[in-house]
């Protein structure tokens, strides 16, 4: 029951993050980017295209293209990775429209573009960075990127940053301004710098070694209230001698004041070490990035064949012994 209750509320939480992410991104756009005539990457960068050459509103066209994408990635990739990305591309066609229509005719940083395209990056960058954490996206060269990696063991980065680089590089043949073009090749480098800040302080993980006496409640404590599991560790000290049990612990940094309080209210004598971890994968965590199936395959064999070996050599040894 608390596993299921933990599960829907993590769910309605990505929903507000996806929620509030679109609502940046749609301001980002419409405020900066759009008056301003600089250009992105991926179906926002072509729906911004098609509005100044041909003032097709931004949010049809973003909707009609992101609609043809997710009935391909429906089919291709499977439900379960596009229902928050749908949820995502209704958001921000709803509010890109709603920001046209009531605050379309302002034009912000008028006169300092590079302004301009600082804060509008920083919106959009941190837009995509909250939907990425939350599961979801804007859809366009992300989703086409993962279709095209399913298939070919093709870096999704690279994929991504292709289908963004020609499409900002053609805005030229409607806005007639190499200027412009180089304000959105600026664009992709300050997004994705707000991208990797936002994903890697989301997921941002640390690790705990906490030695002491009452370390069996301590982990009980952890269990229940972070909730997070604990390893335990048999050991000495080198100088006393003495016999520890030491905890080892792997948190969300947002869970790392819990821990400590909790290790404070047990024992406030107890020796705590804490340090940042790179990446951490597994139950309660992320999961393992998907590999190209052949060396999927090849590994799963060398695998199999490398655990056969250690059983037979293990009963060989016991037949001798």
């Amino acid at each position: 029951m608390r596993t299921k209750r933990k599960s829907h509320y993590r769910d309605l939480r990505d929903y507000i993050i996806i929620t509030i992410a679109m609502l940046m991104g749609s301001v980002g756009l419409v405020l900066f980017f759009l008056p301003n005539e600089i250009t992105t990457g991926g179906i926002t960068g072509i729906a911004s295209i098609l509005y100044w050459g041909f003032q097709i509103p931004v949010s049809l066209t973003f909707f009609a293209m992101n609609a043809v994408l997710m009935m391909l990635a429906l089919r291709i990739l499977g439900w379960k990775f596009c229902v928050k990305t749908i949820y995502a591309v209704i958001l921000f066609t709803v509010f890109t429209s709603i920001l046209q229509y009531y605050v379309g005719d302002l034009h912000l940083l008028a006169d300092q573009k590079f302004m301009a395209l600082i804060v509008g990056s920083a919106f959009l960058g941190i837009s995509v960075g909250l939907g990425l954490s939350a599961g979801g996206s804007t859809g366009g060269s992300d989703v086409i990127a993962a279709m095209v990696h399913k298939y070919k063991d093709v870096s999704l980065g690279h994929i991504i940053l292709f289908c963004d680089l020609i499409i900002i590089t053609s805005s030229y043949l409607v806005l007639k301004d190499w200027e412009k073009v180089l304000y959105g090749y600026c664009f992709l480098f300050i997004c994705s710098f707000c991208v990797d800040q936002v994903v890697n302080t989301m997921r941002r993980s640390v690790q705990f070694f906490i030695i002491s006496d009452k370390y069996d409640v301590i982990g009980k404590a952890i269990n229940e209230f972070v909730p997070r599991g604990c390893t335990v560790f048999d050991g000495h000290g080198f100088y006393s001698g003495k016999k520890v049990q030491a905890l080892f612990v792997i948190a969300k940094k947002s869970e790392s004041n819990m821990i400590f309080h909790l290790i404070d209210d047990i024992d406030p004598n107890a020796f705590v070490s804490q340090s940042s971890v790179i990446g951490v994968f597994g139950e309660g965590f992320d999961q393992f990035r998907a590999r190209n199936k052949q060396r999927k395959q090849e590994e799963k064999e060398f695998i199999r064949r490398a655990l056969e070996e250690s059983e037979a050599a293990k009963a060989k040894a016991a037949g001798a012994v």
